[in-house]
Parts: C-alpha cells; structure tokens; sequence
C-alpha cells in the first residue's frame, strides 16, 4: 500500500490534534506552549506510541496503523464515535461492529467532564476500564492512562496484582472486593449475553484468583452507584471521600467524581491534593 493513501489521515490526525486544549487530557499548558491543541509527542505518549511513529503517521508517510493503534488514537484524541469510525476508515482498518466500551469516551461524559475542574473525577466503563481522568484524579488515584490489554480493568489488577490494593487500607480489602465483584456480575447482566469482553474478563479471573471465584459463587449483583472510601494517599495520607456515579444511558460508562466525606478533615487534604498534585505520586491505583 502506497503511502500517499496515507495522506488524508495524516491531515486527520493534525486537525484533531490540534483542537484539543491540554487541559482536556489531564497536561498543564505550560508557559512557552506556542500551539492550543497537543504536541505531537503528547499524542504519541497519550496512544503508548513513538514519537517517530506518531510523526510519520502525520506526514501520511507511515506504514498502515493496526486496529490497536486506531483505538488508542481515537481514545487519545478524544474522538467521538463518529469520527473513530472516519479513522478506521481513512487507515483502511474494518471498524469494528461490536465496539467494546473502552474504544472511546462518550461525548457528554467528555464534556462533563472536562467541566468538573474543583473535585477529582474520572470516566471509567462498567469493567472498569478507565478512560479519562481530570488533574486532581490523576493526583488522588494516579495516572491510569498506561495500561492496556486485560491489565486496563482495575477489576482485573485487583485480583491479580497484591500492587493494586495499596491506595486502600487493608482492613478494607474484603469489602472492596466483594463490592467489585457485586458490580461486575451487574454489568455483564447489564450488557448482551454474547458480549465476549465481559465473558472473558470473568473466565479468566475464574481461572486467576480463587479469591474471585469463591466470591462470584455467592451470585451477589449490585451496581456501584455510590461508595464512601478511604484512600491511603502516598503524601497526605488517609483520605475519606464520597464516591458517586452518574451513569450513561446504556450503562457501559460512568463519571465518576469525589467529594470529602462530611465529619473528616478531608476537605482541607483535597485543597492541598490541588497544590502538590502529582508531584509526590508513585504509580497507578484506583
């Protein structure tokens, strides 16, 4: 394939990266920033591609994108369905019929979230795929944006990687787990019987953790609409917050959004979560 077939997707990419603020995707717009949108190297890093890659595919000068890299673009510049579906196309990749959950944000919880700029929030799906995060999420839960595969699911990292837990005291690990087994039960009898991403997800946490399969034995469904958690951060330490959930209409997507819980001082550590930020995170957790 001839790499001037190339050329309309390269002017694609440009255009919608150039429309995105910084401030979109959870990056400071820094004082020499000379462009509105992204830099190329921030979409690389946003979709786990090369820079060099990044920049041929702009030229229109690259090899044809494998299906992979198109969903990670489109997540990364934040494309609604629409135009994911134009990206297939411009790359001569089939769009895929049954989009799972994770390809893209949906638009509204997009918008909603990008206006929710005092209290941590974050989109995620009900597999628990996490597909935005605003600043002050980022620097309460740490950045989720790095993960791929079965890996992108914290359900999944929960039961399978001891690292995960440590945002929650240990004293509530049986409840967290037991409450994201609850919820995923709910979504997968939420979504198609023949849905294959949620049937994988539960096959193979089946086979993974025996902690999973005794308690998806118990056959107990509840969806997680509100929590009240206590996370251990790394610099301010124990932080109780409210966490709520709105909905999309089909229920594969939430925004979801912290407030301090009433009766801690967590409200003073959430101000001071916005001053120090993600300076003193080490690494990913939910």
């Amino acid at each position: 394939m001839g790499s001037a077939k190339f050329t309309d997707l390269g002017a694609f990419l440009r255009s919608r990266r150039a429309r995105i603020r910084p401030a979109d995707v959870g990056l400071p717009a820094g004082p020499r920033r000379r462009v509105s949108g992204l830099r190329r190297e921030e979409v690389a890093q946003l979709a786990g591609a090369s820079v060099d890659y990044y920049n041929e595919l702009e030229r229109g000068a690259g090899s044809q994108p494998s299906a992979q890299m198109i969903a990670a673009l489109a997540r990364a510049l934040r494309l609604t369905a629409d135009e994911r579906d134009y990206l297939y196309h411009l790359a001569d990749r089939p769009v895929p019929v049954l989009e799972p959950a994770a390809s893209h944000v949906h638009p509204g919880m997009l918008d909603l979230l990008s206006r929710v700029t005092s209290t941590p929030a974050q989109v995620i799906t009900d597999l628990h795929v996490t597909l935005a995060q605003n600043p002050l999420a980022v620097a309460l839960l740490g950045d989720h944006s790095g993960f791929r595969g079965v890996r992108a699911s914290f359900v999944h990292r929960w039961f399978t990687e001891p690292d995960a837990r440590q945002l929650y005291p240990e004293a509530d690990h049986a409840a967290q787990s037991r409450a994201f087994v609850a919820d995923l039960r709910a979504a997968a009898a939420r979504r198609d019987a023949k849905d294959a991403e949620a049937r994988s997800m539960v096959n193979a946490l089946l086979s993974l953790s025996p902690e999973f399969t005794t308690l998806w034995a118990d056959h107990d469904v509840a969806l997680r609409r509100s929590d009240r958690k206590r996370l251990n951060h790394p610099a301010l330490g124990l932080i109780e917050v409210n966490c709520l959930s709105l909905f999309s209409e089909d229920g594969r997507q939430r925004l979801l959004w912290f407030t301090p819980a009433v009766g801690t001082d967590s409200a003073g550590l959430l101000d001071l979560l916005a001053v120090i930020g993600t300076q003193e995170i080490g690494g990913p957790a939910h």
